[in-house]
């Protein structure tokens, strides 16, 4: 099963590196992992992609909360949250194929960020989901180069009349 799982964690050298080799040093695999600055300095948030059993996540977790720079460990699967991915595509677009490629660039609202004679660029923001569909439509054009940020997500305020709130408390 696949879990998000949103960590806060202070924002030092090394703190990245030493949760990447508990995954790791465990052999779990970690499908995507980012990190950023939040409204708090000197604390950063993650946001991790895996997969495996609840019993594996729950044994994540708990090791993660042992790192002596995390913070707040939060497995968002059992919630609702939001959560997006950037994506860069660069596509052949010569000739008659041009507006079909702004065609599906339209669909998915992707927006051009870079053109030339022989390709066009697409940056692509949603769910996962979402880059993977505009992704598997281009494919067929020619897809020259493809960049991606993994996921980024938040727990949503309001949970169906239940408050869930991730803090540092």
């Amino acid at each position: 099963m696949k879990h998000t799982i949103s960590l806060l964690v202070e924002n030092k050298p090394g703190v990245l590196a030493r949760i990447a080799g508990l995954f790791s040093g465990k052999g779990y695999n970690i499908d995507s992992i980012t990190e950023g600055k939040t409204e708090t300095q000197g604390i950063s948030r993650m946001t991790i992609i895996t997969h495996g059993d609840d019993r594996v996540v729950d044994q994540i977790t708990k090791q993660l909360n042992r790192l002596i720079d995390v913070l707040k460990v939060n497995d968002l699967t059992e919630v609702d949250f939001v959560n997006r991915e950037l994506a860069l595509i660069k596509v052949a677009a010569e000739g008659p194929t041009r507006s079909d490629v702004i065609q599906v660039a339209n669909i998915f609202q992707a927006k051009i960020i870079d053109l030339s004679t022989k390709t066009l660029t697409l940056e692509v923001t949603g769910p996962d989901k979402k880059i993977e569909a505009v992704i598997a439509m281009l494919k067929p054009f020619g897809i020259r180069e493809v960049a991606r940020t993994g996921t980024v997500a938040m727990v949503r305020e309001f949970q169906s009349g239940n408050q869930a709130k991730m803090s540092l408390e």
